[in-house]
């Protein structure tokens, strides 16, 4: 097995585990906080999606925003999370939808990486910068599996909060 076949293994099987934890989910599932101003799964997913475009297509590949028009405008990172009543968010099967379709985009493209590729110098967002996180695009690849499974994680403890049963 190549290394981009690895990661794409790993990436998938990551993106099943997150699938399977809200598979289960009403309408109002979707949209529990906690607390005002703490993720919710709706938004836990959107910001996969994007966070896989932006560290895939635009940071490993050079490539631009391949996420459907205004999509990217509803997962902003930093700050607090609006609730589904202070933000008009797209359905939950619009979210996932987009989630396969660009899913499916971003394991054909690692497993089209080179080695080469993966060994080149990863960027911060000004393309100049050295990211914090990971000196190269193996790190950036790497970097998007850990990050899946860390919201992952976040979405399986919102279902406990939610009364839910552990999926193991």
């Amino acid at each position: 097995m190549t290394t981009p076949e690895l990661l794409a293994k790993q990436f998938s099987d990551t993106r099943e585990w997150t699938k399977l934890l809200v598979t289960d989910f009403s309408d109002e599932d979707w949209v529990f906080q906690p607390e005002s101003g703490l993720h919710h799964a709706l938004w836990l997913c959107g910001h996969l999606v994007t966070a896989e475009d932006t560290l895939i297509f635009s940071r490993s590949l050079n490539a631009d925003d391949s996420l459907p028009a205004g999509f990217r405008a509803h997962f902003p990172i930093g700050g607090s999370v609006r609730s589904a009543t202070e933000h008009d968010y797209p359905p939950a099967a619009s979210v996932i939808a987009t989630m396969d379709e660009h899913h499916a985009q971003t394991l054909l493209a690692i497993r089209g990486m080179s080695d080469s590729l993966l060994a080149e110098p990863a960027y911060a967002a000004d393309g100049k910068s050295k990211h914090p996180h990971y000196a190269d695009k193996l790190g950036v690849v790497s970097h998007l599996i850990r990050h899946e499974a860390f919201h992952a994680g976040q979405i399986g403890l919102l279902r406990r909060l939610m009364g839910k049963a552990a999926l193991r």
